[in-house]
């Protein structure tokens, strides 16, 4: 297939080199000005991987023109934007798969959502997600992912074309909850970051199960299944978000108590207004995630968002 990557971050460099390997046709988009793409083209490598010749680097968003399959990897809040600089270019019978998470925190839109919207209806929608890590993939660790669309054959075309060694694919069966899982899972990992930062680890057992919980309630009030909560896409992923030293909202959510730096892309910070808004509009319960938004959003102190956790009216574990 001839694929461009738009997004030279680590996820969207990880893509190319990933479906190089597999023997597809890969350009690399990045802008200009990004520092990342400056590198990659005087150096062919960042700190992960190095680049064979036969990706071509490109500054030139045109070249999307020519490809079958786009593949976007930046940030979630972006998203709508480029679509309306592709738009301008006149694509259409494209398959576009989004490897990225999060939910436009202005609309409560999911990614797909917008694509859907902002570009031609020809073109058709993909969403790559589920756990792993660059740093893993790089080294040749394996992991499993999930592909899902509205569209069963692009579904199966992507999962055919994308499989290889180093990623087992599942067949996504739920777009709305597979989305909303994978966003809020990035939520879940900065809590956890700020459970490491006031030095609660030990909560983090009951962080998962009870995440996962909510965000199930969440999904089904949105018009998914909550059965999605526990699969690839959210719970699924925890070991990846809540664990992981290569973890960008884990070590957010730590730096963030610490008051640290963090300059590195933390999609939990910019999701979880989203997801409260959601919280409202569909009556339900996003105590973890209020909690979060309160520290960030609101500036309440951690312990006190937190002593109002345990000090919620006693309930049903399920």
């Amino acid at each position: 297939m001839n694929i461009t990557v738009i997004g030279c971050g680590r996820w969207g460099s990880c893509i190319a080199w990933y479906l190089d390997k597999l023997g597809h046709n890969v350009s690399l988009y990045g802008r200009k000005e990004s520092r990342n793409m400056q590198s990659l083209i005087t150096q062919r490598k960042n700190e992960y991987m190095t680049f064979p010749e036969t990706i071509s680097l490109t500054t030139d968003i045109e070249t999307a023109k020519e490809a079958e399959v786009i593949v976007i990897s930046i940030d979630s809040q972006g998203l709508r934007s480029l679509c309306r600089e592709l738009d301008a270019l006149g694509l259409k019978d494209k398959i576009f798969v989004l490897c990225m998470k999060g939910i436009e925190n202005t609309t409560c839109e999911r990614l797909s959502e917008i694509i859907k919207k902002e570009l031609d209806p020809s073109n058709k929608c993909a969403v790559w997600l589920g756990p792993g890590h660059v740093e893993e993939f790089s080294r040749g660790i394996q992991n499993c992912m999930v592909i899902d669309s509205e569209d069963e054959n692009v579904k199966s075309l992507i999962i055919d074309a994308f499989s290889g060694g180093a990623i087992r694919f599942y067949y996504g069966s739920d777009l709305i909850g597979n989305e909303i899982g994978a966003a809020s899972k990035n939520v879940i990992g900065v809590a956890a970051g700020m459970l490491d930062g006031v030095g609660m680890t030990s909560l983090k057992g009951a962080l998962m199960s009870r995440g996962a919980r909510e965000i199930a309630r969440l999904i089904a009030a949105c018009g998914g299944n909550e059965l999605s909560a526990y699969g690839l896409c959210h719970l699924g992923d925890y070991q990846a978000t809540v664990f992981s030293e290569y973890s960008h909202n884990r070590a957010f959510g730590e730096s963030f108590i610490r008051g640290e730096k963090f300059t590195k892309l933390a999609e939990g910070y910019y999701t979880v207004p989203a997801l409260i808004k959601m919280a409202e509009k569909y009556n339900v319960e996003l105590p973890i995630c209020r909690a979060v938004y309160d520290i960030l959003y609101c500036g309440v102190k951690p312990e006190v968002a937190l002593t109002k956790l345990f000090d919620r009216s006693q309930k049903q574990e399920f």
